[in-house]
């Protein structure tokens, strides 16, 4: 081989290189740094238990089955992405994990939620069970565990397309333009809701898309 064919391999090499680069499958991120609460906003009782979990604490007073205001949010907004988590719950537990929130002091009203709820072994679930749309879609299935053990969302969020996989079974396919939600925003905060019951996430990461 000469010098200007291998001098033109190696260029070529270069330059698919780099174009390989820009196209790279974005990665997931952790969303916790494992110490503190820093990129997220609340004022609730949410802290830090581990590396990798998060958990609400009621504090006296507090009962369950009332929506309070103390959600755990993103400071940052997301438009597209695929947000990995774990959850976990004690019997009668009530969470819910908000996605696209334009207005902070109107969660319900201007983002959309997946809900988390122990309804494990219910029958003919509906919205308002776990991994359904709230007031939007009923999941195809129950999949969700009994209390006191770990869930996996994976769900996966692109323009109008919401799809959720819980516990590796997709429980929802949505087009959220044709749904009730259709006039959610296209980009906003994520959060999880403080319904004054103990709740855990785990292992939080988010890959966002283009």
């Amino acid at each position: 081989m000469n010098i200007k064919t291998r001098s033109g391999r190696l260029a070529l090499g270069i330059l698919m290189s780099g174009v390989l680069l820009c196209h790279a499958e974005p990665e997931f991120v952790n969303m916790f740094n494992g110490k503190d609460l820093n990129g997220w906003n609340t004022s609730g009782n949410w802290v830090v238990e581990d590396a990798d979990t998060i958990a609400l604490k009621p504090r006296p007073g507090e009962g369950g089955w009332t929506r309070y205001k103390d959600y755990i949010t993103t400071d940052q907004q997301y438009g597209n992405f695929v947000l990995d988590l774990e959850f976990k719950f004690n019997a009668h537990g009530n969470s819910g994990v908000f996605m696209r929130v334009g207005d902070l002091a109107d969660h319900v009203s201007s983002g959309f939620e997946v809900q988390i709820l122990d309804t494990h072994g219910k029958e003919n679930v509906g919205h308002h069970d776990c991994g359904g749309v709230i007031r939007t879609a009923d999941p195809s299935k129950n999949m969700v565990k009994p209390a006191g053990e770990w869930n996996h969302y994976l769900i996966t969020v692109i323009d109008s397309k919401l799809t959720v996989v819980l516990n590796d079974e997709q429980i929802i396919d949505l087009d959220l333009s044709t749904s009730a939600m259709k006039d959610r925003p296209a980009k906003g905060y994520i959060s999880f809701q403080d319904e004054g019951k103990p709740i855990w996430y785990r292992n939080v990461r988010i890959k966002e898309l283009d």
